[in-house]
């Protein structure tokens, strides 16, 4: 939360809270306590023990960190109630300790499924939560026609939302569609017959249909608006399912997300708003095997042809912080869309949250003995079994698409960041072994590993969590228990005059510092322009000459144009054409962007290093200002300075990543803007030979685009949203700090009074900062311990040798 933000919030608000917090809620207290103690301990049984009780000691640390910020809250909320105004010093701190209290316990952990159609998205996530048909599946078609999110809670039963489009994201999608099936007469019959086979026109005939019946691809768009939908659709957008048992919901739930096919009957009322259907979020009891806190999202591999399911796909896809690339074994050695994948992974690490990217390699039990024998290349040992033949094959294909996928990221991403250093990048799994065990162990599966990665993440994100909690509430406290001092402040720490111009001169110097950070992309922005520049007659060729032998390229084409340059379609290739024309820009800026965005040492172009050198010096600042003025007339307020300077940069990293996303897209919106007009003319062509003449137009538009300057622009808004980053960088962190400074520094300006005393609950805070430490030291001990018994414990046997 923005200081600025807390230090004008209302006073109403704190009185509404009051009210809320003054209820006497000490029946409840007890039967509270217990019931809490029991949700803990379900939530831990995803963990094993050694991981439960570090997972407890943390949560046991948050927990009793926020009753000591509820009853300091309480106390200062209660000694200003009767007060005409609140000095502006508490309302700061009321809020602070507000925000905090209310601050979520722990941000989802996304983890993106993301994969072609058949790769057996579904299958891991079934074998994973231990659901063997919870979502549909089929070996031989597409079954999962939309993102699902599948995560557990605190719900005694298991639960489904179906959110729907909205009214008019549905009519802006029908406008669309019945422009891509509009004909004129002039189109012979040959040519309509073309089109009708189409790819795009079959699917916007098959929405049509299940949702308003037959007949309906024949209405124009305003007769469509009038038609009443076959199937009832919520007035609030979302359908609740409910149930017991995981079998019951998945029943429930299945005619929502199973891909409808051409054959559908138009009896069930689900199947009749299926077309409507924008995700799908599935929650499950309390899990042995998936913990609160993670979420899986299984990601269609192509987009959707709707803007708003689209801008969905684009924007899960980011805010994932692990993405695993799904791939069966037969299409992981190559292949188009599999190459699609990976490459749209590696940007969600450019562009989004992601910083970790994995291939996980499905169906790993399929093996062809005898043709594998044939073609084997190690034949330095004798293959006894099909058993040994899968477990070969797999660690040599691990081995290989290591390699692959680690030189990929290394021309992608910095040469330090953490993703190259990952142990595995590549998982080799069989869903169907997992559960039949004919020929692999459940551990040779590595679905088991899935699952102790998932909770390896999931504790370090809440000892990470834990120890920024504790010790910003520590800081708080430190202040509180300081605005009681009666004794005289030294003038020099009370005006802070030195403290004020080395903020300000450290100021100068971070702006300086981004300044170089950004300049670095200067020059491969300008190397990528001119390399765009020279190929994009190339791109655009090889794009427009699909259409040679494709007679049904005319409508992708149209519905191209149509979305102004993306198609993405449930069985085709996603085609953007907007990123295609700048692919050799981002080729050029891909390492230095990435550079930009990473951790590291405070050298080069690494931004956050550069804000952490800024905080270190303003922290070591007021050490030395404190030691030659005498800290021991405030060293609570020196401890408050230190800690809250943490907390409100601490912040930044996250406005930073949220600012990312726009400035590395900011090349294709700037080209997509540009070349819009020429998509629309392009799009309203019909008739005879429309095809020839809609790839006319664009290729007329795109090379006027370019002698006007279209990379150019693209540069220069790119380099604009840079500068806007700066800006917004320094006026938060100058803002923040000029206003943490001013009171502190207040005391004597009447801005403070005396508050309720505290120290009770500073005393438990210290303890509990202390005890940071301890849970650590236990943490380490326990890991140590459980390494030392496994390498004590015999292994397991694998199944009979086949």
């Amino acid at each position: 939360m923005d200081v600025r933000q807390i230090y004008h919030a209302p006073r109403p608000l704190i009185l509404y809270k009051l009210c809320l917090s003054l209820v006497d809620d000490d029946l409840f207290k007890e039967p509270m306590k217990k019931r809490r103690r029991s949700d803990r301990d379900q939530r831990f049984r995803a963990f094993p023990s050694v991981e439960q009780s570090a997972l407890k000691e943390y949560e046991k640390l948050e927990s009793r960190t926020r009753r000591v910020l509820s009853n300091t809250y309480q106390k200062l909320i209660q000694s200003v109630f009767l007060d005409d105004s609140i000095p502006n010093g508490v309302k700061y701190l009321i809020n602070r300790l507000l925000a905090l209290i209310e601050k979520p316990s722990l941000d989802p952990i996304y983890i993106g499924l993301f994969g072609s159609s058949g790769a057996g998205k579904s299958s891991l996530i079934n074998a994973i939560i231990q659901q063997e048909m919870f979502l549909p599946v089929s070996g031989e078609s597409i079954c999962t026609s939309c993102i699902v999110q599948v995560s557990s809670g605190c719900c005694e039963q298991y639960e489904a939302k179906i959110h729907l489009l909205s009214d008019q994201e549905w009519k802006e999608e029908l406008k669309n569609l019945t422009k891509l099936l509009h004909r004129t007469e002039e189109l012979g019959r040959e040519e309509a017959d073309k089109w009708d086979r189409e790819d795009a026109v079959e699917e916007a005939i098959w929405k049509l249909q299940i949702l308003y019946g037959n007949g309906a691809e024949r209405k124009n768009y305003e007769e469509l608006l009038r038609a009443k939908p076959k199937g009832k659709i919520p007035t609030s957008r979302i359908i609740t399912l409910k149930a017991e048992e995981a079998g019951e919901l998945s029943i429930k739930l299945d005619p929502y997300i199973r891909t409808q096919r051409r054959d559908w009957d138009g009896e069930s009322a689900e199947t009749q708003i299926w077309p409507l259907i924008k995700q799908v979020e599935v929650t499950l009891p309390k899990s042995e095997l998936i913990p609160e806190g993670v979420v899986l999202v299984d990601i269609p591999g192509t987009g959707d042809f709707n803007s708003k399911r689209d801008e969905m796909w684009k924007k899960t896809i980011d805010k994932c912080s692990v993405i695993w690339v799904i791939s069966d074994i037969e299409r992981v050695s190559g292949g188009r869309a599999h190459e699609n994948l990976l490459n749209e992974s590696i940007k969600a690490c450019q562009r989004g949250f992601c910083r970790d990217v994995a291939l996980v390699v499905t169906k790993s039990d399929k093996l062809h003995l005898p043709e594998y024998l044939r073609e084997r290349k190690v034949r330095n040992q004798a293959i006894q079994s099909q058993r040994e033949a899968v477990l070969e094959r797999n660690a040599v294909i691990k081995l290989q698409r290591n390699k692959i996928l680690k030189e990929k990221l290394t021309r992608k991403l910095p040469a330090d960041s953490k993703v190259l250093d990952a142990s595995d990048l590549v998982y080799t799994v069989s869903a169907q072994e997992y559960w039949q065990q004919a020929l692999l162990t459940e551990e040779e599966t590595e679905i088991p590993k899935l699952r102790e990665y998932i909770r390896k993440r999931l504790l370090d994100k809440k000892r990470r969590m834990v120890t920024k909690y504790v010790t910003e509430a520590f800081g708080l406290l430190l202040l509180t228990d300081s605005f009681n001092c009666t004794e005289n402040l030294p003038n020099e720490f009370l005006h802070m005059s030195g403290l004020r111009r080395f903020v300000e001169e450290r100021m100068q110097l971070l702006e300086k510092a981004i300044d170089q950070c950004f300049a670095h992309v200067a020059q491969p922005l300008q190397e990528g322009v001119r390399n765009a520049r020279a190929s994009y007659r190339r791109i655009l060729g090889a794009f427009l000459v699909r259409s040679r032998g494709n007679q049904g390229f005319h409508q992708t084409l149209k519905a191209v144009c149509l979305k102004n340059g993306i198609y993405a379609s449930r069985t085709l290739t996603r085609i953007d054409l907007n990123e295609a024309i700048t692919q050799p820009i981002y080729d050029q800026i891909d390492p230095v962007f990435g550079g930009i965005f990473r951790a590291g040492k405070p050298t080069g172009s690494a931004l956050m290093p550069h804000i952490d050198a800024f905080k270190h010096s303003l922290q070591e600042k007021m050490t030395e200002i404190g030691i030659r003025n005498g800290w021991k007339y405030d060293s609570c307020k020196r401890s408050f300075l230190i800690q809250e300077i943490s907390a409100i940069l601490g912040d930044m990293e996250e406005h930073i990543l949220r600012k990312k996303r726009r400035i590395y897209e900011s090349l294709t919106t700037s080209v997509q803007s540009d070349l819009k007009p020429c998509y629309e003319e392009a799009a309203q062509i019909t008739g005879k030979k429309a095809c020839e003449r809609m790839k006319d137009v664009i290729r007329r538009g795109v090379d006027q685009q370019v002698a006007e300057g279209m990379f150019e622009r693209a540069q220069e808004r790119m380099q604009h949203q840079f500068q806007q980053l700066k800006n917004g960088i320094t006026e938060k962190v100058k803002g923040s700090i000029t206003t943490m400074l001013t009171l502190a520094s207040s005391q004597g300006d009447g801005l403070y009074k005396e508050l309720a005393d505290v120290k009770s609950e500073y005393r438990e805070m210290e303890k509990l900062h202390r005890s940071l430490r301890e849970v650590a030291e236990n943490a380490v001990l326990r890991r140590g311990m459980q390494e030392f018994l496994l390498k004590m414990s015999p292994s397991k046997a694998g199944p009979p040798t086949t």
